[in-house]
């Protein structure tokens, strides 16, 4: 960007300061548009997981979806999750992550940061994204304080937050009781930062390969 003389500004304070303003929003936009371009496609996610020996396919039904891990080398499924595309209010969509189930021989993969449950989570938020989501929203489920702790943990490593404890103690928690069918912490998580915390490290696994 070319530099900008303030001694050949015949202007007042006020309009220089909107000049820089101006400059600084067009800045701004810039780098927005640079980061977006770094996501990764829904093609890159599963080509990433392929690597990995994993093929992860997402299926809809009106709002609603489910994505399947299938191992490459038995076949066997390895796990799945399920949700919606939710509309809060008018245009405003939230991806209202369901459930995730994984089978007992994919502990040794959650071992890695680049587990089973971090590639069909990422297919659910590219997902989200792609449908003009702009938050996600889940509930850790509480069955066992050990598991409950891990889940928060796991969660909070991708970005999400914790908003609000589901107890079944108070009325209040009953509309989330409704909505999710359990107790537990809710937690959320902006859809675009998501998908930017993670994008580097899709494309570094389909550059490795």
């Amino acid at each position: 960007m070319q530099g900008i003389s303030l001694h050949h500004l015949h202007l007042p304070i006020q309009n220089n300061k909107n000049i820089w303003e101006h400059v600084s929003v067009k800045a701004n936009k810039g780098s927005e548009e640079g980061d977006k371009a770094l996501l990764p496609s829904m093609s890159d996610i599963l080509e990433a997981s392929r690597a990995q020996k994993v093929e992860v396919q997402l299926k809809t039904l009106g709002p609603f979806f489910r994505i399947t891990a299938t191992s490459l080398e038995t076949q066997r499924e390895l796990g799945r999750a399920e949700g919606l595309i939710r509309i809060w209010f008018p245009g405003t969509k939230i991806l209202h992550l369901d459930s995730m189930k994984l089978r007992k021989e994919t502990l040794n993969m959650e071992k890695s940061i680049f587990g089973l449950r971090l590639f069909i989570g990422v297919v659910a938020i590219r997902h989200g994204y792609d449908f003009g989501c702009t938050t996600a929203q889940l509930l850790a489920i509480n069955d066992s304080d050990l598991y409950h702790s891990k889940l928060v943990r796991f969660y909070s490593r991708l970005g999400f937050r914790e908003v609000y404890q589901v107890n079944g103690s108070s009325i209040g928690d009953i509309p989330h009781m409704l909505v999710w069918g359990g107790v537990g912490t809710r937690m959320d998580a902006c859809i675009e930062q998501l998908m930017l915390k993670w994008c580097t490290r899709f494309k570094k696994i389909k550059t490795i390969q």
